[in-house]
């Protein structure tokens, strides 16, 4: 496995601009589209003019057909609503990061905290637009921004939400398998499914989540790095696998184990020098979800790419978007 070889995704149009839509469908299920990056501002500094519709024209154009939008922290997660409800194809989730679960204690009082992220999950889901519950989980490899107990205790607090709106849940877990899946197990009957999304764990910790039958796992680029990586994502039967860009971050690099499979490449130019017409270098964006795609296929020598994707397209849309089945 994993010698570089055809899969049979159709050609985007030459090899430095990828315009032409594949003949597949495909549901980002992670852009963290209200990031200061898509307003053009980097590290507090303005570099360009805000091009997030010229970002999601270049979706549309590559086949994604559905963006959900992470919702991060309260503040985040008003935003992603907001910005879901300026295009019937943007979706969104409610919740807090773990790194952010500090906000709880912050906020002054932890339960009413709680109680805005239920309303504004409930009024979201009943306009059609929230359709999970997240970004909730674990992340030890990032405790300078929030200790382990507090991340412990509001990632078990929001399977509240979870069970009040009978959403699914969008997970973080990273470099805490363990305790994560302690967590998750005790309260596996209070959510109806989810996704452990940007899954970078060993074949151990793939082998654990599995274990649990309600839920899928998300692959983006740094689920590609190494060839450990790949080894990992090659085990996720496509019936348990969604696709995810996880922009503007997370993209699928040429130092990466992963790259040689890619086929779809657009124009980028350096921020100072950006326009619309194209991408920003060092940017990710729900476009090069096509790419994930394509080294998912090729590593793993998919010889039908449009089944490969049409199992993981019903996988995914079965999780969030069950009424349109």
């Amino acid at each position: 496995m994993g010698k570089k070889k055809g899969n049979n995704i159709p050609e985007q149009g030459g090899a430095t601009e990828a315009k032409a839509a594949p003949p597949v469908k495909l549901i980002e299920i992670a852009a963290n589209l209200t990031d200061g990056m898509f307003q053009g501002c980097y590290h507090g500094k303005q570099a360009h003019p805000p091009d997030l519709q010229a970002v999601l024209s270049r979706a549309w154009e590559a086949g994604v057909e559905k963006i959900i939008i992470t919702g991060g922290s309260l503040e985040e997660s008003r935003a992603a609503l907001a910005l879901a409800e300026t295009d019937n194809r943007l979706y969104c989730t409610i919740g807090v990061h773990p790194t952010r679960c500090s906000e709880f204690d912050a906020s002054g009082d932890p339960q009413q905290h709680l109680q805005s992220l239920l309303k504004l999950a409930e009024d979201g889901k009943a306009k059609g637009k929230v359709v999970a519950v997240g970004e909730c989980g674990l992340d030890y490899d990032r405790l300078v921004f929030c200790p382990k107990e507090v991340q412990q205790k509001y990632f078990e607090l929001q399977f509240d939400l979870a069970e009040a709106t009978q959403l699914p849940m969008f997970l973080h877990m990273r470099a805490a398998a363990d305790d994560f899946l302690e967590i998750l197990k005790r309260n596996e009957s209070r959510f109806v499914g989810g996704v452990v999304h940007s899954f970078t764990g060993a074949c151990e910790e793939r082998d654990a989540i599995l274990a649990v039958p309600k839920l899928s796992i998300g692959i983006n680029g740094c689920s590609l790095k190494t060839e450990d990586n790949l080894k990992a994502m090659a085990g996720i039967p496509p019936s348990r696998l969604m696709l995810e860009t996880d922009s503007p971050y997370c993209d699928v690099r040429p130092t990466h184990a992963g790259h040689k499979f890619v086929g779809s490449k657009w124009a980028a130019r350096k921020k100072e020098a950006h326009s619309g017409d194209a991408m920003v270098k060092g940017r990710n964006e729900p476009c090069a979800i096509r790419q994930v795609l394509e080294v998912v296929c090729g590593y793993r020598q998919v010889e039908n790419v449009e089944e490969f994707a049409r199992i993981v397209h019903d996988n995914t849309s079965s999780l969030f978007f069950p009424a349109r089945q």
